[in-house]
């Protein structure tokens, strides 16, 4: 049964794909719903969820919560195979990753003071205050964490910068553990409510600076 479902959502990823290559989707369209997918293929909806969320996993497809799904990346071979994929070699020394989120998220962070929804501010209010509750639980604290930054960056905008940051967080949730395991949680208490209230006011400087503090709580005492 396993085997059967697997093989359904590797055709839906090929009937996407078709689409995709042939040009009949053009970049920045909106692609049909999961309900019309399912009716035009005649199966299961949870396989094209699967689907679909395989080819967003890879930055090809974008959920724009509200709006629907849209086409952002139309090398769909390219990406699924990996070719230009972050990969655990690239996130293993975490003294880089931190570089790279140094210079990424306080412009991200910016960017979302100039451009959240209030749905992306719904969003980061839930993680903020979901947090606190999870101190001591490493795991679900990083998640937690990983996520508000994530909700940042989609609040941006910006569809690179949200597939990059996935990335290097899909590669490195066990070292950002180990990570706020030494060095504790507070910084991120600390600097996660102050972050959100910059984006809430529409101060993209105040928001830069923050970021960038809260990055360097880490990367200096690496």
């Amino acid at each position: 049964m396993k085997s059967d479902r697997i093989n359904v959502t590797e055709s839906v990823v090929q009937y996407l794909t078709a689409h995709i290559e042939s040009g009949e989707w053009p970049l920045n369209s909106k692609i049909p719903s999961e309900n019309q997918l399912t009716a035009q293929l005649g199966v299961s909806r949870a396989s094209v969820r699967v689907a679909i969320q395989q080819l967003i996993g890879v930055g090809v497809l974008e959920s724009v919560h509200g709006k629907g799904t849209f086409l952002r990346d139309d090398r769909v071979q390219t990406l699924l195979t990996g070719a230009s994929q972050i990969t655990p070699a690239d996130c293993a020394d975490i003294r880089a990753v931190l570089e790279f989120r140094r210079i990424l998220e306080p412009e991200t962070a910016a960017l979302a003071a100039e451009n959240a929804t209030e749905s992306d501010l719904q969003r980061m209010r839930k993680l903020t205050a979901e947090l606190p509750a999870l101190s001591g639980r490493w795991s679900e604290f990083v998640r937690c964490d990983m996520a508000f930054h994530e909700a940042l960056c989609q609040a941006s905008g910006n569809h690179l910068l949200v597939k990059s940051l996935h990335e290097v967080f899909a590669q490195t949730v066990r070292n950002h553990e180990q990570l706020t395991q030494r060095f504790g949680e507070g910084h991120a208490l600390f600097f996660h409510p102050q972050i959100l209230d910059a984006v809430e006011a529409r101060n993209p400087n105040r928001a830069r600076a923050l970021m960038e503090a809260h990055i360097l709580q880490n990367y200096d005492k690496v």
